[in-house]
């Protein structure tokens, strides 16, 4: 059974581009339509936990379809089927990133940085769309912008996050119960907690487990809460590989293995791994056996609601003061921007081909 789950998850691993709404939509074409591993109706909740949670949601999700169906060696072998891919590439790519190319190398980096200024232009966009649908949202995601363009430090962030959840507690939403789930594998939350206490033991591991525990809202929003606390990563490294990281199949959060490749090798890249991913699936194990009061409790919506609504504020700040500079340096560079930008709102071009089109622009005009 273990290995049917990995054999599965690592299909998906080495085809699922999109980001993580494609890849809910993968998971249910596979799980529920095709093998029947779980109804319509424990997939929904599955996904909700995933949605209500910080962390990465799609692969939040595939860690509870694993755990559903093969328990705690289920829920391990789901994890690594869909991340080994993506991850070993990213580590390959930060490792190469450790020597600093020149020509035609450096003006795909360059292209890089500009995929990473479309991407995030246009997931900001539908986050905003999504997540701040009336004024008090929207006010609140232009505070949290504001706050942080005036004092942009990583330690704000958190504060800002922080009270956007208190604000948001007092105004519940409409409570939605959904049913009691028997889950397996019921000692994994606290053991998955305290890996992450250990993980917190190394100063390395901090940035990465602050982020994956503060992720509300999408992937995106881990470079802002990284680019702060990695301050001895250079920008145009780091922009690369966000960039590069669009091309990848499977969850975005590999990001961190990129960064980690970049900053100490390989150790560093599976402890950076490990440690981006680890709170989100700690807290996920956690919320199991307390979901239907949770789902049942409006003002912990609420809180959740603003939450979401604050990290588009976050993203926003951290694309006028981080990637707009760092890409946008000359007129050549602006131009290549302006095409990506388009291309990105006006056609269903895939990341993928964002990104093959912008490192090729950049390697032949920068």
């Amino acid at each position: 059974m273990v290995n049917q789950i990995f054999g599965a998850f690592l299909r998906l691993g080495l085809t699922s581009f999109g980001g993580p709404t494609a890849h809910i939509g993968y998971f249910r074409t596979e799980f529920v339509l095709r093998r029947g591993w779980l109804s319509e109706a424990e997939f929904a909740e599955r996904l909700a936990i995933a949605q209500f949670l910080p962390g990465p949601a799609s692969s939040q999700l595939g860690f509870a379809i694993g755990l559903h169906r093969g328990g705690v060696a289920g829920a391990l072998a789901a994890f690594l089927g869909f991340t080994l891919p993506s991850a070993l590439l990213m580590t390959l790519a930060g490792l190469s990133a450790q020597v600093l190319p020149g020509g035609a190398a450096a003006g795909a980096i360059a292209g890089l940085k500009l995929v990473a200024l479309a991407v995030v232009a246009q997931a900001l966009w539908g986050m905003a769309r999504s997540l701040c649908p009336d004024t008090a949202r929207r006010l609140l995601a232009l505070a949290a912008c504001a706050a942080l363009l005036m004092l942009p430090a990583a330690a704000l962030q958190i504060g800002v996050i922080a009270l956007a959840a208190a604000f948001g507690a007092t105004r519940p939403l409409p409570a939605a119960a959904p049913a009691q789930m028997a889950e397996r594998g019921r000692a994994l939350g606290p053991a998955l907690a305290l890996a992450c206490l250990l993980l917190a033991a190394l100063p390395f591991a901090r940035p990465y487990l602050g982020a994956g525990a503060l992720v509300f809202g999408g992937g995106h929003v881990v470079l802002p809460l990284l680019r702060e606390a990695l301050p001895g990563v250079g920008a145009e490294t780091f922009l690369a590989g966000y960039g590069l990281a669009q091309a990848m199949p499977g969850p975005l959060f590999t990001f961190a293995s990129y960064l980690g490749a970049a900053t100490g090798g390989i150790g560093s890249a599976l402890i950076a791994t490990a440690a981006i991913f680890a709170p989100g699936f700690a807290l996920y194990a956690l919320a199991l056996p307390l979901w239907s009061w949770i789902g049942a409790n409006g003002r912990a919506r609420g809180a959740v609601a603003a939450v979401n609504a604050a990290v588009v504020g976050v993203l926003a700040a951290a694309f006028l003061t981080q990637i707009l500079p760092a890409g946008l340096h000359d007129g050549r560079a602006a131009g290549i921007a302006a095409l990506l930008l388009v291309l990105a709102f006006s056609t269903r071009l895939p990341p993928v081909a964002l990104v093959g089109l912008g490192a090729g622009l950049g390697a032949a005009l920068l």
